[in-house]
């Protein structure tokens, strides 16, 4: 196997790349924030008849507030990863093959073996590639022909990467 892919300066192309790989990073941090309203909201509900209400009341509106902060934190990231990244727009390119990826952008070029390859997950417009338990890389469904797409997806599978 071997595919080619070719990366155009895009200035939106670096901002993608950046939020779908801080989406997966951060997303336990809408998870936290979300049990932290919850059980704030049940904890100020609860306080409402209760007697030591002024002295629950504040815990549970931090709670609250904290949720929410959690919960908006990983959109602000994306949003600044993407405002940052758009003025780096290089032509790039990815090999594939049955040993590696290797990307290369601008200058920089940079390798991962697939024996270092934990998982792959599936997104929409990107393949995101893990090693160990942190995602390391995208590979761009998007930009590629519709056979070196399956040709990649056949070979995943194969490997016991992607499900």
């Amino acid at each position: 196997m071997h595919i080619h892919v070719d990366v155009p300066p895009d200035p939106a192309y670096p901002g993608r790349v950046a939020a779908a790989l801080s989406r997966v990073r951060l997303r336990r941090y809408g998870y936290i924030g979300a049990v932290l309203v919850v059980v704030g909201a049940i904890g100020l509900a609860v306080s409402r008849g209760s007697a030591r209400a002024e002295q629950i009341s504040p815990l549970c509106t931090a709670m609250v507030v904290a949720g929410l902060l959690s919960m908006l934190y990983s959109p602000w990231v994306r949003w600044r990863a993407r405002r940052r990244s758009s003025g780096y727009a290089v032509e790039g390119a990815y090999d594939i093959t049955d040993d590696n990826i290797m990307m290369r952008s601008g200058s920089q070029s940079s390798g991962i073996a697939w024996d270092g390859v934990a998982q792959v997950k599936d997104t929409p417009e990107f393949w995101i590639v893990y090693v160990g338990r942190m995602p390391a890389t995208v590979i761009p469904r998007l930009l590629m022909s519709d056979e070196d797409a399956e040709t990649l997806r056949a070979y995943l599978v194969e490997r016991g990467l992607v499900q």
